[in-house]
């Protein structure tokens, strides 16, 4: 059990060097008004830097992490990071500019920007894309205000926003935050929209649809030329969280379905690491019609040089305060531009493969309700356990003491006991066995020894908690 690095603190102990003074000494209250300067010295730890670098490290080292161990956290497309994304986005050209420096002297980074745009028009069918949004979920709510204003421009004022009952909860929180109700839209029994109730709920007060492809469940969207169709009818927009589009690369594309937005989670497809809440970026691409609205400043080319423009009296203005979380970008550029079509072409056809090699290896111990050809992710169920008086929570617990990242649970909502799992393309066949082997374990467990999973994890440095507990009395001191 790592210390606090309070417990390392003894008093004359230096951690780092600092420039012997060359300015004139003055009292702070000459810079600094007295209301607002401390009445009594900061806590702060002494400690050495050994102690720091160790300290540090021991508490990185309790983390689960892609470089560590298996992630199949389904939705989010947990893959391995090419540690060379990382060594191009260290140059100090990307790494030390600052992004109020004269266009002129950030002339590469612009460039970079305005191919990686291109690239991603390419990858999704879309005419226009902008690299303002700093993750998906902002994406979204970018995607929204751009389909508000593109309704505003021809007169209207439009009311709701349909959603399937399997979304994302970001869907409903996006159109909410860009004063749209919602419409829930009904799952038929093979996991897709039921076309019966979209073209009842389609009417002309509704603004657009909102739907992942593939779905939450894993499962592309069979009758999506005849969804759009039925949006189109009424000028509806037709957004695709583009969540799922590690699924589709190269083989199919957005706007080849009719979609007219779609974000991209650059942090998620085209491989950032992201565990931990960051860094994202969540770029939107649009068909010609919806071009003229996306944020600005837009990144344009003049000649060999490229600029930036905010001579856009449609856009929706800005949704971040400069152009975007550039170190992301960079990896994705290095990331695409290292594969190719081709490569990206494989990225999804090996995801598929393997999501589909463990929903047919799991199917015989785990429940899969949509258990019929898949993408890049599977939900199955532990709803069957529920009889041996497991949850899918015990199950998730569990699995942390195999070196296993536990996959998303109880999401989507309309599978019970919801097991998601996303494996990635970057696992090979070794490691989606071994992980065979551990459901297996966990499963003859539940049926033998259910009291202890009720008890795990075992191994991970905080045990089991009593959560409702710990969301009503939050206490972040490390051992108590």
């Amino acid at each position: 059990m790592e210390k606090l690095i309070f417990d390392y603190s003894s008093e004359g102990k230096i951690g780092v060097s600092l420039p012997t003074k060359s300015a004139e000494e003055k009292a702070i209250k000459e810079y600094v008004p007295e209301s607002l300067l401390r009445k009594s010295d900061l806590n702060l730890p002494e400690v050495s830097e050994p102690e720091v670098v160790r300290h540090f490290t021991n508490l990185s080292n309790m983390n689960h992490h892609i470089d560590k161990g298996f992630y199949p956290l389904g939705s989010c497309t947990m893959k391995y990071n090419p540690k060379i994304n990382d060594k191009i986005a260290g140059l100090p050209g990307f790494a030390n500019i600052h992004p109020l420096q004269p266009e002129k002297t950030i002339q590469g980074a612009l460039e970079l920007m305005y191919d990686l745009e291109k690239m991603l028009c390419a990858i999704t069918g879309m005419h226009s894309v902008t690299l303002q949004p700093a993750a998906g979920s902002h994406g979204e709510l970018t995607g929204v205000m751009v389909m508000k204003k593109y309704h505003e421009s021809k007169g209207e004022q439009r009311k709701y926003i349909l959603i399937p009952d399997s979304a994302h909860g970001t869907n409903p929180s996006s159109a909410y935050s860009a004063n749209f109700k919602t419409i829930a839209l009904k799952s038929n029994e093979r996991g897709c929209i039921d076309i019966n109730d979209l073209e009842e709920k389609m009417t002309e007060e509704v603004a657009g649809l909102m739907i992942t492809n593939p779905n939450t469940l894993g499962l592309f969207e069979e009758e999506v030329e005849q969804i759009v169709d039925i949006v189109h009818k009424y000028d509806g927009i037709v957004y695709m969280d583009g969540a799922n589009l590690n699924a589709l690369l190269g083989i199919t594309c957005p706007g080849d379905m009719g979609f007219d937005i779609t974000h991209i989670n650059l942090h998620k497809t085209f491989s950032t690491p992201h565990g931990g809440g960051g860094p994202g970026s969540g770029p939107i691409a649009v068909v010609e019609k919806l071009s003229k609205f996306l944020p600005v400043p837009r990144i344009l080319k003049d000649g060999s040089n490229f600029k930036l423009s905010s001579d856009y009296p449609e856009s929706v203005g800005k949704v971040l305060g400069l152009y975007g979380n550039f170190g992301v970008m960079v990896r994705a550029y290095v990331y695409i531009t290292m594969l190719g079509l081709e490569g990206l072409q494989m990225v999804s056809r090996n995801a598929i493969l393997n999501a589909n090699y463990l929903r047919v290896k799991l199917a015989d111990k785990f429940e899969v309700p949509y258990n019929r050809v898949c993408m890049h992710e599977f939900v199955a169920s532990g709803d069957n356990h529920r009889q041996l008086g497991i949850k899918t929570l015990d199950i998730a617990k569990r699995l942390l003491d195999f070196g296993v990242h536990a996959p998303t649970i109880y999401f989507p909502l309309i599978v019970k006991e919801a097991i998601m799992i996303e494996p990635t393309e970057t696992e090979n066949k070794q490691a989606l066995d071994e992980f065979i082997e551990v459901m297996g374990k966990i499963d003859k467990e539940a049926h033998e020894n259910p009291e202890r999973l009720h008890q795990a994890p075992f191994t991970t440095p905080v045990r089991r908690l009593e959560e409702l507990k710990a969301n009503k009395d939050l206490n972040v001191c490390w051992g108590k």
